[in-house]
């Protein structure tokens, strides 16, 4: 941890008797150990097993070869400026954000934390600062312990449940106000920036705009936010879900990215000319998103669920094309002032890793300034999606697109790539080996 004021982390820590100490896993999951506050405030090394970075959603690690045959430990190092008293809990706890580093200081190459933090290393070389926000949409569903049943949304305060047509409505929140009105609280002691809030197209799915700034830092306020709703969610009797598509007819969860780079220093757009019209790397940093959205797909949508919000689309769109203004592209141009003109990927669900999405995205278009590439010709309207810019339909599809990609290991690293496919593959299998509801009910009748 480096040198440290003990004195004044342990007043503001005072009646903490633990702190919680995370990173990210590839499953975006935050993954560590418990650490009393005297060793916390000690500096003592915190040592977590490298795999742990690996570790599948369901449980359980790929071959040890793709964490190193050893299995040897990391250090988790923490954030200073992400250490926060966590307001929902009863008993006193801290939560410490920690990179996962090598012991000679490297971050490892299986962190994605790491990842985004050598991605914004690379505007830097160029004098840029990434800017970015997320949108993040997320059901509040009822008490469900029994996962073979269908989730349902909750009782308001009227003893009814949301049928539909709520979306956009600013009173349709109020049947769950006090697990929002606590929800805001704990946002407002975590010191996170709110833009809007609204009620989404689902039954019981809303979305919150966390306010645009550095990419390391949006990644880290997703992180908690996620930790926070599913937290408060329990003390609520709710289930806060992030599935990609946790009810069928009905439109999925996403993790929209705005994305734009200014010069550091001045702050300048450098998507935007001085005469206010859109700047060679505007169409650049395009073109490297569309070069990459394929191949990485499996990154943006990376469980068997996604791919059920993917690929039935609800402005959910499974394409590599760019427009202005348009919900069907995969890569929209929201209406903006020159200087906020910015690049939305609208691929990922918001079941995917923050710190990886945000990774891949900015790397990708980076890719396309430093290569100077240039995108295809812009689609307006209701237009067909040409073969070239579709994108994978399904996980298998998608992995295999990943692992044969020359280009994901150039932005991404070759080792967290083999890393990345090794435990997705391992949970594609664990997903196929069991059989559902719907093959009992349908095909055991007739075939």
């Amino acid at each position: 941890m480096g040198a440290w004021d003990r004195a004044a982390l342990t007043q503001r820590l005072s009646g903490v008797v633990e702190v919680e100490c995370v990173t990210p896993d590839l499953n975006g999951v935050p993954r560590g150990k418990v650490m009393t506050l005297e060793g916390f405030a000690e500096g003592r090394r915190l040592q977590l097993a490298q795999g742990v970075l690996l570790q599948c959603i369901m449980g359980g690690y790929p071959p040890a070869q793709f964490y190193g045959s050893d299995d040897s430990d990391l250090a988790l190092v923490p954030d200073p400026a992400q250490i926060h008293l966590l307001p929902w809990s009863d008993t006193p706890r801290a939560l410490a954000i920690c990179d996962a580093n090598e012991f000679d200081g490297s971050s490892s190459g299986l962190s994605s934390r790491g990842l985004l933090k050598q991605v914004i290393a690379r505007y830097a070389a160029h004098g840029w600062q990434p800017v970015v926000a997320t949108e993040l949409e997320f059901f509040v569903l009822a008490h469900n312990p029994d996962p073979l049943r269908p989730f349902q949304p909750p009782l308001s305060l009227d003893g009814r449940r949301e049928e539909g047509g709520g979306a956009f409505s600013v009173g349709s929140a109020n049947g769950l106000r006090p697990f929002f009105d606590e929800v805001y609280r704990c946002m407002a002691a975590l010191g996170l920036p709110r833009d809007t809030f609204m009620h989404e197209m689902g039954v019981s799915q809303y979305e919150i705009n966390l306010w645009h700034g550095d990419p390391l830092l949006l990644a880290d306020q997703t992180l908690l936010f996620k930790h926070l709703l599913r937290e408060v969610g329990l003390k609520h009797g709710l289930n806060v879900v992030f599935m990609a598509k946790p009810l069928a007819h009905t439109p999925g969860s996403s993790m929209h990215i705005h994305q734009s780079v200014v010069e550091q220093g001045s702050g300048k757009n450098i998507f935007t000319t001085a005469d206010g019209r859109a700047s060679a790397p505007f169409f650049q940093f395009i073109a490297g998103q569309q070069a990459a959205l394929a191949d990485l797909t499996a990154l943006y949508a990376p469980h068997v669920n996604s791919y059920q919000r993917l690929c039935q689309p609800f402005a959910s769109p499974n394409n590599a094309c760019w427009s202005e203004d348009n919900r069907s592209a995969g890569l929209r141009i929201p209406a903006s002032a020159p200087a906020a003109r910015r690049v939305e990927n609208r691929v990922a669900g918001a079941d995917a890793n923050p710190y990886l999405i945000l990774a891949a995205s900015l790397a990708a278009g980076l890719h396309g300034i430093e290569q100077q590439l240039q995108p295809s010709a812009p689609l307006q309207g209701e237009f067909v999606v040409p073969d070239e810019l579709l994108l994978p339909c399904t996980m298998h599809d998608a992995l295999q697109r990943l692992k044969h990609s020359s280009l994901a290991p150039q932005l991404l690293g070759q080792e967290f790539i083999d890393g990345y496919l090794a435990t997705k593959s391992l949970e594609l299998a664990n997903f196929y080996d069991e059989i559902t509801p719907w093959e009992r009910r349908v095909l055991a009748a007739y075939v």
